[in-house]
Parts: C-alpha cells; sequence; structure tokens
C-alpha cells in the first residue's frame, strides 16, 4: 500500500502527533508527507532544537496554509521541556539523535545524553502524557556496533522495547524500526560524491565495502506501517537492497578517479541489521522482519497472531549476503528519483 492511499484510508491519523527531531532529513519527510495526505491531523507538532531550521521549515509549510502545524523549541535531554511538549499528544515519532560517527568517539558522552538519556526522557514523558503509539528511529549500526554511536542508538531501541514491561495498564504501545543508510540524506555518501565529482578524485573508503539503502519515503511508510500495526516490543527490519560503495562511485562519476583512503574509527566493511544472535528471536513477517524480545511464549504468540515464520537458527541481514544488489543503472535511477531529477553522470 502506497503512503497516500494509507493515509486516506486509516481514521488513526484524526489524531495529535508529535515528531523529535522534527528537523532533520526525516523528520520533515515525516512532516511533508502528513500535511500533504492528512488534511485531519488535529495537530502536528515539530520538536527540534535548531531555531534557524524551524524558521526556515515554517516558511515551507506556512500556518495559513497548514494550521495544525506548531513549532515547539527544545532539546530531548531536557526532560521537563518535552513533558511540556507531550500535553495532548496521543502519538510519537522519536527521531532526534546524534549521528556522525567520528562525532560520537571524539564526545561520547554527549552522544550518550542525547540517545540514551534523551531517549528515556521520551519513554518517560510518552507514559505520564498517555501517549498510544510511540516508534523510534533505529540505525543498523546498532546491530552489534563497533562504534559509539551504535551502542547508544542499542541502548536505545533497548529502552524502548523494554517501556511495553512497566506500561501497566495504560494503552501504550512502543516500538522502533531499524534501516540503513537513507538515500541522499545529510551526510550520506551519494550527496558527498556529488559533491566531490567535479574534483576529478572520488575518495573510497574500501572497494569492497556493501551498505544497504532505503529512501526516505520507504522509511516514513515504514514508520506509519509500524504505527498502525505494531503490537509494541518489536524492532521492525525492512528487507532493502544493498549496493557496492564502488558502484555507487561508478553510478555518479564514472570518469572521476578513485582514491583509496580506508575506512575511519568505528566504520564496518559491511553493515548489518539481524545478526546471527538474533535469529532465535526474529520472525518474517512479509515485507518486515520483526526481531522480538528473547521470550518463547512472546514470540510463539507473535507468530500465531502475525502468521509469521521464525526464521531460521544462525540467519543474519547483512549487507554482503543480501539477495538484492543494485545494480549501476538502478543507481542513477534512484538518484534521480530521490534526490536530483537533473541528475547527469560526469
Amino acid at each position: 500500500m502506497n503512503v497516500k492511499k494509507r493515509l486516506e484510508d486509516r481514521d488513526i491519523w484524526d489524531m495529535s502527533i508529535l515528531v523529535t527531531g522534527g528537523t532533520g532529513s526525516f523528520g520533515k519527510a515525516f512532516v511533508r508527507t502528513i500535511l500533504e495526505h492528512c488534511p485531519r491531523v488535529k495537530r502536528l507538532v515539530v520538536f527540534s532544537r535548531d531555531e534557524l531550521k524551524q524558521f526556515e521549515m515554517a516558511q515551507e509549510f506556512p500556518e495559513s496554509h497548514y494550521p495544525a502545524l506548531r513549532f515547539f523549541l527544545g532539546d530531548v535531554r531536557d526532560a521537563d521541556r518535552l513533558r511540556r511538549a507531550l500535553e495532548g499528544i496521543d502519538t510519537v515519532v522519536h527521531a532526534a539523535a546524534l549521528k556522525q560517527v567520528p562525532a560520537a568517539e571524539y564526545n561520547p558522552f554527549e552522544f550518550i545524553k542525547t540517545n540514551i538519556l534523551g531517549a528515556q526522557n521520551v519513554i518517560e514523558g510518552s507514559l505520564d502524557a498517555g501517549v498510544k503509539r510511540v516508534v523510534a528511529l533505529s540505525t543498523d549500526k546498532a546491530a552489534a556496533p563497533i562504534n559509539l554511536y551504535g551502542a547508544t542508538k542499542l541502548c536505545s531501541d533497548k529502552l524502548f522495547v523494554a517501556a511495553n514491561n512497566f506500561r501497566g495498564n495504560r494503552d501504550i504501545r512502543l516500538s522502533v524500526v531499524r534501516y540503513g543508510n537513507v538515500m541522499g540524506s545529510r551526510g550520506s555518501v551519494i550527496p558527498f560524491f556529488l559533491n566531490k565529482a567535479p574534483s576529478g578524485v572520488l575518495p573510497i573508503t574500501d572497494p569492497n565495502m556493501t551498505r544497504f539503502n532505503i529512501s526516505l519515503d520507504e522509511g516514513v511508510e515504514m514508520v506509519l506501517w509500524a504505527l498502525e500495526y505494531a503490537l509494541g516490543s518489536e524492532i521492525f527490519v525492512p528487507k532493502i537492497p544493498s549496493y557496492r560503495i564502488s558502484d555507487v562511485a561508478e553510478a555518479i562519476a564514472p570518469s572521476c578517479r578513485h582514491e583509496i583512503v580506508g575506512i575511519r574509527p568505528g566504520e564496518k566493511i559491511h553493515e548489518e541489521m539481524i545478526t546471527p544472535s538474533d535469529s532465535g528471536n526474529t520472525v518474517d513477517i512479509g515485507q518486515y522482519f520483526a526481531v522480538l524480545p528473547f521470550n518463547k511464549t512472546l514470540i510463539d504468540s507473535y507468530v500465531a497472531h502475525r502468521k509469521a515464520t521464525k526464521v531460521p537458527d544462525g540467519f543474519s541481514y547483512n549487507s554482503s549476503n543480501n539477495s538484492e544488489f543494485l545494480t549501476v543503472e538502478q543507481i542513477r535511477s534512484l538518484i534521480r528519483t530521490h534526490v536530483n531529477p537533473l541528475f547527469v553522470p560526469t
């Protein structure tokens, strides 16, 4: 089902939504989708700490055309401010995070304060405010993390999953969506290569490197699906293609020379979203996998409810062993669709 039909067919969107990190790449795409396709939304609150980005976003979505949209300046580290923002909210999409791997290695506690303590603030504020649905965004770097950023996001994932254990009789479900590199997002490889192409040289970390690929639209669709269908405690993982970094370079600038610079501290040659250790509590639900808490009774009931299939023991979902890889031509087509419609290889 496409996003437009999902929104138009459901009464679930007659509600008040708060998006943390609402001025980021995902947040803006999510807000744009709701505003364009869901005129029934009561209130849509953009919660973020950057006043300039909020100002710029307000120019794009003026109050005269989008009366349901609100901008709330604040930081997820500030529990009191977050609780104020959550008043009257029934749906939360938690996208706020510090994300740059090298910055995390140099400033570890700053990432802990935002990605872990901030996540707990979102959880506790949502429980106290009577929120009914919470979906938190994660990353492939949270699976078997080797850098601090991934470790903080794994902690965040665990917090959101475990919060379902102490919700009591509250009508709240908290879940996580985990996916790979978002095509065209700030700091990702495609805009980096597009900017570097005029120099005639593209720095390649490792010619064997692979990554998962998902578009912003697919990420938004996944969050909408999770808000509608999550039972609580799941980490949802999409079935998406991989690409080779060398193929991305060829797709963008076939005339450029490649300079092998080596991987940065905290990087992997290949990313994974489900590790072999997770296989015992992972189920296949069609277009997504769901990693569940390791509880046999819960897993068995989930399989029955969802008509899901348990994955084989030892199963892993790795960008290098993916069943689908994007070709050079497919990458070029996706760049035109999701990044720059005027893109021409150089």
